[in-house]
């Protein structure tokens, strides 16, 4: 195996606890049957939707799952053309 083998499947498992860790961080959206006929507290036009920890988390999350996916692709090649 090269060095970039290893370099790409650590950086991979790195990005992948962080995601698991991550993900499990968030609170559940589901409110079950009485918030889906009452509705929601929030509103999607929110005041400070942005701002709240949920928010970044989920920010958090899209950032390292488009890594996961750029880097797993970017390891498959890496594989693929110097193996």
């Amino acid at each position: 195996m090269t060095p970039w083998e290893y370099i790409l499947g650590a950086v991979l498992i790195i990005i992948s606890l962080i995601l698991i860790v991550i993900v499990l961080m968030q609170q559940s959206k589901s409110q079950g049957l009485s918030g889906a006929i009452a509705g929601g507290a929030e509103t999607f036009f929110g005041k400070h939707k942005g701002r709240t920890i949920e928010a970044k988390l989920e920010k958090i999350t899209k950032i390292l799952c488009t890594a996961f996916i750029i880097l797993t692709l970017a390891t498959t090649l890496v594989v693929g053309f110097l193996a």
